[in-house]
């Protein structure tokens, strides 16, 4: 049994590594059939449980899922910015998002996301009243989304470094009275902004902010210093083969926050879901004791668009749930 196991993971390795090398010499990441395919194809091989523990790959794999991470989140960024280009031509942008050909995944994806934050998020109000999003970019479906389906009385502020991708989201949103009030655009670097973090009840942090781990971990630290106490952070990650398409997030890194829940999907979603807590006074925790091994590497990427949401009628049914 043990030596199928480890022929399976070899064979993983070897067809990642060949679609890797594919994608790696293409002119261009931009939009295209041969684009499309080699990603649906990379996704497709990632998808399957997996045993495998990255973090124990040799260094030279180890190399190529870094790179191969960049690509896909250098791929989702040119994905983006051509679909809000083209939406931008609408009067109405809001009304043909389902121009965008996975549409319905977020929508899926945001309906997921909102339910596991109502899982965990206890106040007096019903539902957050600010929302701070960091790294947002040019199509911010995930905020258009929760703020037009889920949290229809939250003011949603999204921040990215990109002045462009900024400019496009916002025209995005200025044409619709109601979001347009409750949403805004700051080009900024999170790392600059400080006592305006603990105005928010929830920060979503984009997988794409933090180029690798030490940039993420700077990013969270930063986060965990300013936010307010109690606040809520979300953060994608990834478990088994998916980690070759999106990093993995150690809760050991997530200094300063309670760890509440990891949500590993089983299915066609990719991304897990990790959930923190501010702490609500200064406590010293030392998780090196109970670290899971759950594979660092390069942290980079957003959610899936290449992957097909669309099983989801019970979304936290079909989820693995890990409380911490």
């Amino acid at each position: 049994m043990e030596s199928i196991q480890v022929q399976e993971e070899i064979t993983l390795i070897q067809k990642v590594c060949e679609i890797y090398d594919k994608i790696s010499k293409l002119e261009t990441l931009k939009p295209s059939k041969e684009v499309d395919t080699l990603f649906t194809e990379l996704v497709h091989t990632c998808i399957p449980h997996s045993t495998i523990n990255i973090a124990t790959l040799p260094p030279n794999i180890q190399e190529i899922r870094s790179k191969l991470i960049r690509l896909c989140g250098e791929a989702e960024g040119h994905l983006e910015a051509h679909f809000s280009t083209i939406l931008g031509t609408f009067e109405k942008p809001l009304r043909h998002l389902n121009v965008f050909p996975y549409y319905s995944n977020y929508l899926n994806l945001s309906r997921l996301e909102y339910n596991i934050l109502n899982q965990h998020y206890s106040t007096s109000a019903q539902s957050p009243k600010r929302v701070a999003f960091v790294g947002s970019g040019p199509l911010p479906l995930t905020s258009i989304v929760l703020a037009s389906n889920h949290l229809k009385e939250t003011t949603f502020d999204n921040y990215d470094i990109d002045s462009f991708a900024n400019s496009m989201a916002s025209r995005l949103v200025s044409s619709d009275p109601n979001l347009s009030k409750r949403m805004s655009f700051h080009t900024t670097d999170i790392m600059d902004v400080t006592d305006e973090l603990k105005e928010y009840d929830v920060v979503f942090l984009a997988a794409l902010v933090g180029m690798d781990i030490d940039d993420k971990v700077k990013v969270i630290e930063h986060l965990g210093k300013y936010m307010a106490p109690g606040a809520i952070l979300m953060l994608r990650s990834a478990h088994g083969a998916r980690a070759f398409l999106y990093p993995v997030v150690d809760p050991c890194v997530l200094k300063g926050f309670d760890v509440l829940s990891i949500f590993h999907p089983d299915d066609d979603v990719v991304n897990s879901v990790v959930i923190s807590r501010k702490f609500t006074e200064s406590v010293n925790v030392d998780r090196t004791n109970n670290r899971r091994d759950l594979g660092i590497g390069s942290i980079m990427a957003s959610s899936c668009k290449y992957c097909d949401f669309q099983a989801f009628n019970n979304p936290l049914g079909q989820w693995k749930m890990i409380n911490e």
